[in-house]
C-alpha cells in the first residue's frame, strides 16, 4: 500500500464501495477520501474487496482488463490499462435474463475472452507463452457497472471499484488460437437490432493478446500470477452502450460467433406473479 494511504482510508472506502453494491444507491466518488491519483492505494481497495469476497465462499475465477482504448486512458489521465476481478457468481448464462435492480447503472461492451489452460508465472511473458497456455477464446459480453453515481470516475476510482466490473457472458463455441487471427477480427455490438458498437480487435490496444500479455506480466510481477483456468476479459472491441431493463445485446465477432444477453424488465406494479 502507498504511504501516503492509511490503513484506515481504505477500509472506509472499501465500506463506501460496498455499502453502495448492497443498497443499490450509488455513491459519490471514493477519491476524495484516497490521496489524489494514487493508483496503488486504489487497488488497495481492490484487494481489500477481493479478500472479503473469497472470504465470504465467492471463488475467483479470473480477471478483467478495463482501460484498453487509447481515448478513454486520455480521458481518465492515464498511459495504461487496469484490471479487476472475475468472481464465479458474476458470470450470467447465455439464456438468462439479468433481472432488475440487479445492477446500479450497466454498460455493455463487447469483449474477446481468454480461457487459460496453463499458468503464466512469468514477469516478462512471450506470446509464445500466452498461446501456448491458452486453451481457447470465446466471445464475450461485459457489462460494466459502477457503484459511483453518474459513472463520475477518476481512474482512482474505477480501480478501487473493481474496475467497474459488474457482469460478463460467455459465448458457447470455443475456438483455438491458431484458428482465428484476434488482431484482425471485427466486431459488432446491436443493442435491440440496432447496431450501437463496432471495432476490430487492433482497437483492443492493438489487439487482445497484446493486452492479456500485459496483464500477465503486471499480475506475475505481484506475485499473483495468471493460473490454469482462469477466464481473461481481454478489453472493450468497441464504444460501451447503456443498457436498460428489456434491452437485448447481441454482439458478433468474426471468427468467434456471436453472444447475447437481455435485461429483465420489472413486473407492472399489481400485475400477479
Amino acid at each position: 500500500m502507498s504511504a501516503r494511504a492509511s490503513a484506515d482510508a481504505v477500509t472506509k472506502a472499501a465500506a463506501v464501495l460496498e455499502e453502495a453494491a448492497r443498497t443499490g444507491v450509488p455513491c459519490a466518488p471514493v477519491r476524495s477520501l484516497l490521496p489524489e491519483a494514487d493508483i496503488e492505494a486504489a487497488y488497495a481497495v481492490q484487494r481489500l474487496h477481493i479478500e472479503r469476497g473469497v472470504t465470504a465462499g465467492r471463488r475467483l475465477v479470473g480477471r478483467k482488463i478495463g482501460l484498453t482504448s487509447p481515448a478513454v486512458q486520455r480521458q481518465l489521465g492515464v498511459g495504461q490499462p487496469d484490471f479487476g476481478a472475475l468472481f464465479g457468481d458474476m458470470e450470467v448464462p447465455e439464456g438468462q435474463p439479468i433481472a432488475p435492480g440487479r445492477l446500479l447503472q450497466p454498460k455493455v461492451e463487447a469483449e474477446v475472452a481468454l480461457v487459460l489452460g496453463a499458468n503464466l508465472p512469468h514477469r516478462d511473458p512471450t506470446l509464445a507463452d500466452l498461446v501456448r497456455a491458452t486453451a481457447y477464446a470465446l466471445p464475450a459480453l461485459e457489462i460494466v457497472d459502477s457503484r459511483v453515481a453518474d459513472w463520475d470516475i477518476t481512474i482512482v476510482d474505477t480501480v478501487a471499484d473493481n474496475a467497474s466490473c459488474g457482469l460478463y457472458v460467455l459465448g458457447g463455441t470455443p475456438v483455438p488460437l491458431d484458428r482465428v487471427d484476434l488482431r484482425t477480427v471485427r466486431m459488432t455490438l446491436t443493442k435491440n437490432g440496432e447496431t450501437v458498437s463496432r471495432g476490430t480487435g487492433a482497437d483492443c490496444l492493438g489487439g487482445p493478446p497484446t493486452a492479456a500479455l500485459w496483464l500477465a506480466a503486471t499480475l506475475a510481477g505481484l506475485g499473483d500470477p495468471l493460473r490454469a483456468g482462469d477466464v481473461v476479459l481481454t478489453g472493450a472491441l468497441g464504444p460501451m452502450a447503456v443498457a436498460a431493463e428489456g434491452d437485448e445485446f447481441t454482439a458478433h465477432i468474426e471468427g468467434l460467433g456471436t453472444v447475447t444477453t437481455a435485461f429483465a424488465s420489472a413486473p407492472m406494479k399489481g400485475a400477479r406473479a
